[in-house]
């Protein structure tokens, strides 16, 4: 497995990565209707915008196989509403079904808080829905729930939960022993 900061030319394979992952992750939490209607066009339209733009400071890592597939991204910069305490912020992180449990979240986690960190952040939060069975990967991080919200995606009403670290040396620590 690689890690490497994303590149224009990957916008097209970020957006397939976002896209199965959300049908195959919220396929039994966010209402069917909705997830049928994301397609692969619209995110390449996104993620084209993100690196080129990069508003906040927006990171974005890939997860490459040895073949040079991504299969995975983690993307963040600064944190958007500034009502919490925290100066960063993971704005999204997702895996091909077929890459998850094998060590490749971890490893692009842990490349994008040591980016951080080199960045001069010092604390990380991230939203996840409440229900997304996958918010045990932040717990076994020791993050902690700061604040919960609802939030609207299609025609349907969810509640997001933010999980922080205040302090990102504590986070690296852990994931250099999860990592090992």
């Amino acid at each position: 497995m690689k890690i490497r900061k994303a590149q224009l030319k990957d916008a097209e394979a970020i957006a397939h990565v976002h896209v199965s992952s959300w049908q195959s992750t919220y396929q039994h939490v966010i209402e069917e209707e909705y997830i049928q209607s994301l397609n692969v066009e619209n995110r390449i339209t996104l993620w084209e915008t993100v690196l080129t733009k990069q508003i906040n400071g927006q990171t974005v890592l890939l997860a490459e196989t040895e073949q040079g597939e991504i299969v995975g991204f983690i993307s963040g910069g600064k944190e958007r509403t500034k009502r919490y305490g925290y100066d960063g912020e993971i704005y999204a992180i997702y895996l091909l079904d077929q890459y998850q449990g094998k060590g490749y979240g971890t490893q692009l986690f842990k490349s994008f808080v040591e980016n951080m960190k080199e960045e001069g952040y010092e604390s990380i939060l991230v939203w996840v829905l409440t229900q997304n069975p996958y918010k045990r990967f932040y717990e076994k991080f020791g993050a902690t729930p700061v604040e919960a919200e609802e939030v609207t995606i299609g025609k349907g009403t969810y509640q997001e939960t933010a999980y922080g670290w205040k302090r990102m040396d504590v986070l690296e620590e852990q994931l250099n022993k999860m990592a090992m």
